[in-house]
């Protein structure tokens, strides 16, 4: 098989390289270092991007910004991959803020260009699209807390576990970040139904593994594991520190890709945790 994945330098885009490159899988990378640029220097991807080179002999990387909408279908149409798995995209809440074009010509219309581009050129290859959880807003904040020792909780027992994926996205404050991720996270879906692709919306709650540029705008766990080992202050925003993150390791992102590639839906979306016992 061929794999096209984008942010192929990230985190989970790294970790969805290696994994199915242990399967023997052709597998075409595209990324800049556009996280660099997004959170300077403790960002940079390009030692990820070295290593993916160095230790994987069937990837190779393209150098590309997926808001380059000729080049991307021009890859596609070269490539015709028989899987994508898109995982690039700015993922700040603070950086949408003082950047709000950068970020929703890279999430929302970057998206769009990846989609095109399948349609034109593979529309029957599965299309995988890191989402998040943050389209939902706000609006899980209206649900009642209950406050215990060292954490908060769901007072209801409906949600012991989380949320479903059938709770709204509408009606909520969702920063621009999370406007963007929508735009992208319906578009995905809007193909997936409208032109019967095989598509699907992973929206992820909080990620981490062992190739994660963690810092503090974004990747809690590594970003709190660095402040550890380097003695830096480390600073809790609210919610008495009570804050509850259940953290999924990006192989088992990586494995759930492949379950959805392997028997794919049109325009599916799941949410993707930790669950309650990595909280």
């Amino acid at each position: 098989m061929k794999l096209l994945v984008t942010g192929s330098s990230g985190l989970i885009g790294s970790e969805v390289c290696t994994f199915f490159a242990s399967l023997d899988h052709e597998i075409h990378g595209v990324d800049n270092n556009q996280r660099a640029v997004f959170f300077g220097e403790h960002g940079d991807t390009r030692w990820n991007q070295q290593r993916l080179v160095e230790t994987l002999h069937n990837f190779k990387h393209h150098e590309m910004d997926i808001r380059n909408r000729e080049g991307l279908s021009k890859l596609v149409a070269t490539l015709k991959p028989d899987a994508i798995v898109h995982t690039a995209a700015q993922p700040s809440h603070d950086r949408a803020a003082d950047i709000p074009f950068d970020d929703f010509d890279t999430n929302a219309v970057g998206t769009l260009n990846l989609l095109e581009a399948a349609r034109t050129h593979c529309p029957e290859s599965p299309f995988v699209h890191m989402s998040t959880n943050k389209v939902y807003g706000d609006l899980p904040n209206t649900l009642e807390l209950k406050e215990e020792e060292t954490r908060w909780d769901y007072a209801s027992p409906e949600y012991e576990n989380g949320i479903p994926e059938s709770f709204s996205i509408d009606q909520s404050k969702h920063s621009l970040f999370g406007a963007s991720k929508v735009a992208a996270d319906i578009m995905v879906q809007e193909y997936g139904r409208y032109f019967d692709m095989p598509t699907c919306c992973l929206r992820g709650g909080c990620l981490t593994g062992p190739n994660h540029s963690g810092v503090e705008l974004h990747g809690f766990l590594s970003y709190l594991v660095r402040c550890n080992l380097e003695g830096r202050e480390y600073r809790l925003f609210g919610y008495k520190g009570k804050q509850v993150r259940d953290n999924i390791h990006s192989r088992d992102v990586a494995l759930f890709i492949d379950c959805f590639i392997q028997a794919p839906r049109k325009g599916e979306v799941y949410n993707l945790g930790g669950g309650r016992g990595n909280s």
